[in-house]
């Protein structure tokens, strides 16, 4: 198999200690550096014309950028996560779970897998048996990301998903464990597109965009009735169907204030790791502060901005 060929597991256990030492020190200094033009002159010059190290320090890198935008309580900020654990977390995140294609998960056979984060991966499958036929989404925990806290904020996803009804939410199915105790939980699968995506390729005028954005900001409504605070609003987690009609995904890091419905409390000053959006969040996340509806409203008004100018704020 060639280094091409092969997978982000093979490649980084089949490394000598020599290389990988090489792939440590490269991928430590340039994460610090900025993304773009510097970050890429300082790899180039590093790696020179080894071309197989230069793929495996930008893996890394991008796996850091998917699953490590952290922002953590008032102690905490980015500058004091370690190059060596943000390194163990890229590396986590680039490494695949056996395989589960074909894999049988309740009454379901996985069938593809159509997205990643990280924190877990979300598969196609459809019904295992001939009672009836369905396709549906299937969200997993990964194999190494099974931390107790990962474990406890994925429960409390599903949770949250068991108390909305709402048209313009992805609707919870189904939920259990899988005979390796992993948790997972099937909902209802959307074909579609990120809600600016949609509007760009249709050519939408300014007022079927506003309709889109009206009913977004109904199902945020509905989930702060229901005392749940999104925290993560951004176009890749709203996804306008075939028919237009758009569904608020990923409660992820989604904050629950009904101690009714609460699993358990989630401290993120003790865990120091609370994942989301920085070009999307509201200036209280990014301090680190408290969320409040608020910071799901500053977050909508970015979505609206980027709908109507197609440019960030």
């Amino acid at each position: 198999m060639s280094s091409e060929e092969r997978s982000p597991v093979t490649a980084f256990v089949s490394m000598s200690p020599e290389h990988w030492k090489q792939v440590e020190e490269i991928f430590s200094e340039a994460v610090d550096l900025p993304a773009g033009a510097e970050r890429a002159s300082f790899i180039a010059e590093q790696c020179g014309a080894d071309a197989e190290l230069r793929a495996e320090v930008e893996k890394l890198l991008s796996a850091d950028e998917e699953a490590g935008e952290f922002i953590a309580g008032p102690a905490f900020d980015m500058r004091r996560v370690t190059s060596i654990e943000r390194l163990a977390a890229a590396v986590a995140a680039t490494e695949l779970d056996a395989p589960m294609v074909g894999r049988r998960i309740g009454s379901y056979r996985m069938v593809r897998e159509i997205g990643r984060g990280g924190m877990g991966a979300v598969y196609l499958a459809v019904r295992a048996d001939d009672e009836y036929r369905k396709r549906v989404a299937i969200k997993l925990v990964k194999r190494g990301m099974d931390t107790d806290f990962i474990l406890r904020r994925f429960r409390n996803e599903r949770q949250i998903l068991a108390s909305l009804d709402h048209q313009n939410i992805a609707h919870l199915l189904d939920g259990g464990t899988t005979d390796d105790n992993l948790p997972y939980f099937v909902m209802e699968y959307i074909q579609g597109l990120p809600i600016d995506r949609y509007c760009d390729n249709a050519r939408l005028p300014l007022a079927e965009r506003l309709r889109l954005f009206r009913q977004v900001c109904a199902a945020v409504h509905y989930a702060h009735q229901n005392l749940i605070i999104h925290r993560d609003i951004k176009p890749s987690n709203i996804l306008v169907t075939t028919d237009g009609m758009p569904k608020l995904l990923d409660f992820g890091i989604a904050k629950i204030l009904n101690p009714e419905i609460a699993l358990d409390t989630i401290d993120p000053t003790l865990t120091a790791m609370r994942m989301m959006t920085p070009k999307y969040a509201s200036p209280e996340q990014l301090r680190g502060a408290a969320a409040t509806n608020l910071s799901d409203v500053y977050s909508l008004g970015v979505l609206l901005y980027e709908l109507l100018t197609g440019r960030h704020p």
